[in-house]
């Protein structure tokens, strides 16, 4: 009987498979050179390390084990960048590499199953929608264009504070409802939450009761992120949560949405007035790069209102909260804007330049107390290599800037708040440089950061010149809450007694 064409071949497939199995075991068992860091236990990892604050818990691990730190989250493991030399390693030199982020239940159920800027995955839909925000919704030409939102919004900031001259108040309260109207306005047409009646879609409180819940939710540790087996039993509740954060958002932006698409069929070749009326435009465009759904419209508008309410309301806290610890620095900021400004007007925008020393005052704040103080997380793309160490693709990469922020090497007394230590120094906040990076840096920084710097120093400067403050409390707790971004455990009570006339702000914008 003739053998068959194909017998003759078995030695050699044989011979293949056994290399091949080979290779694997011997790849499997090729010792990675890891960065230090603690053994793991079964199952849970490293997890039993980290508490309710995880960017004080990795801090303190990583002055035991170094400046590039490597740790397992239950089934992954995690990298820990707390250098400036690391996070210039993760940010720039390998930024390619680690442009991706982590499978997170936040990303999943909070922003359209990953839709959004935030929490895509680094490829085409990414670069897309990033493109969309530098070029189209946050360039400076729509910044400069929609300044006078801006002043309108500060004018009811400081109104607001007026009416409640040598009361009690909450402050982060007045700054949210500064930094939504804007945003709302920006990116939405109009301020949603200034409807009554029965067509209310939300109020005030809600509105500010939803972000916060977004950027909590956003941030949190859930068990199943790291031991994905688990995630189905949802033990602390959190996609339970998150789930219906995100039927009580999406109702809010389809009702935006309709109404914005119901304006447009009314008005022949009408003009795009808000950043949603961009983004619906470019949805019917046939010529665009990738195809931009109902869903994602939504889940980047969502990305812009929340990152652009919470960051600088969180910030202006701070910095005031820091101030009134030190009634020196108070003092040199009311000096300055004083000599600068002068007690006939408020701050407007372009007076920054001329305002050093408060510019250092936010750096400073946004170097003790960033917003998002380990950013959000990445993740390898491949294998690499950082600092002769072995980094396998799929490990998640985080930059904590908290610890970065008090690195002895870098700051003289560096858990003191000093604004002077930026004085004459050209340290910026845009990415360049990677002892402060309060939005991050590479491809993955906030897109958004040009508008929250504006409204951090037009509201903090105006703050300062046109009002004196004092503690509704005795004691000034600066315990700090985790999530995407880092408020204070305590809102900040506060007094404020005007030392400027309000009908002094803005006057050709009356």
């Amino acid at each position: 009987m003739e053998t068959p064409f194909w017998a003759s071949y078995i030695p050699a497939w044989l011979a293949t498979l056994a290399f091949l199995l080979l290779s694997l075991c011997l790849h499997r068992r090729r010792k990675l050179n890891l960065p230090p860091g603690p053994k793991p236990w079964p199952i849970i990892g490293n997890l039993n390390l980290i508490g309710s604050l995880p960017h004080r818990s990795i801090h303190a691990l990583s002055q035991k084990y170094g400046p590039l730190m490597h740790l397992k989250f239950g089934s992954f493991p995690v990298v820990v960048a707390s250098s400036v030399e690391m996070a210039k390693a993760f940010l720039q030199t390998n930024d390619v590499t680690f442009a991706d982020r982590p499978k997170m239940a936040a990303g999943e159920y909070t922003t359209y199953n990953y839709s959004g800027i935030i929490w895509s995955p680094y490829g085409p839909s990414w670069r897309h929608a990033r493109k969309l925000c530098t070029a189209e919704l946050l360039n400076a030409k729509r910044l400069e264009s929609c300044e006078y939102i801006r002043r309108e919004e500060m004018k009811l900031l400081l109104k607001g504070l007026y009416e409640s001259s040598g009361q009690p108040i909450v402050l982060k309260d007045h700054l949210l409802d500064l930094s939504l109207n804007v945003i709302s306005r920006m990116v939405l047409g109009k301020k949603y939450t200034d409807r009554t009646g029965e067509n209310e879609i939300l109020t005030p409180k809600e509105f500010k009761e939803m972000l916060d819940e977004w950027f909590l939710l956003n941030g949190v540790a859930d068990i199943g992120d790291s031991i994905p087996w688990l995630r189905s039993l949802d033990l602390r509740g959190y996609i339970r949560k998150m789930k219906a954060l995100s039927k009580k958002f999406d109702r809010f932006l389809e009702h935006v949405l309709d109404e914005h698409i119901a304006r447009r069929r009314e008005v022949k070749d009408y003009v795009a007035k808000d950043m949603v009326d961009v983004l619906l435009q470019l949805a019917e465009d046939p010529n665009l790069d990738a195809k931009l759904e109902r869903n994602r419209v939504k889940a980047i508008s969502q990305d812009l209102i929340a990152g652009g309410t919470e960051s600088s309301a969180v910030t202006v806290e701070w910095t005031i909260s820091e101030l009134l610890r030190k009634p020196g620095i108070f003092s040199k900021a009311t000096d300055e804007l004083d000599r600068v400004i002068g007690r006939e007007r408020w701050v407007e925008e372009k007076d920054m330049v001329n305002l050093p020393y408060i510019e250092s005052i936010i750096k400073e704040t946004m170097r003790l107390h960033p917003v998002a103080p380990m950013l959000v997380p990445r993740m390898a793309r491949q294998d690499c290599q950082v600092a002769g160490y072995d980094i396998r693709k799929g490990t998640r990469a985080l930059i904590n800037v908290w610890t970065i922020g008090r690195d002895p090497t870098v700051w003289d007394n560096p858990n003191e708040f000093c604004p002077e230590r930026f004085i004459g120094k050209a340290i910026d906040v845009k990415g360049h440089d990677f002892e402060l990076l309060p939005f991050g840096a590479g491809r993955r920084m906030c897109p958004g950061y040009p508008l929250g710097i504006k409204v951090i120093q037009a509201s903090l400067a105006n703050l300062l010149h046109g009002f004196t403050w004092k503690l509704a409390e005795e004691d000034l707790n600066m315990e700090e809450i985790f999530g995407l971004s880092t408020p204070k455990k305590n809102p900040l009570k506060t007094v404020a007694v005007p030392r400027l006339p309000l009908h002094m702000y803005s006057p050709s914008y009356e």
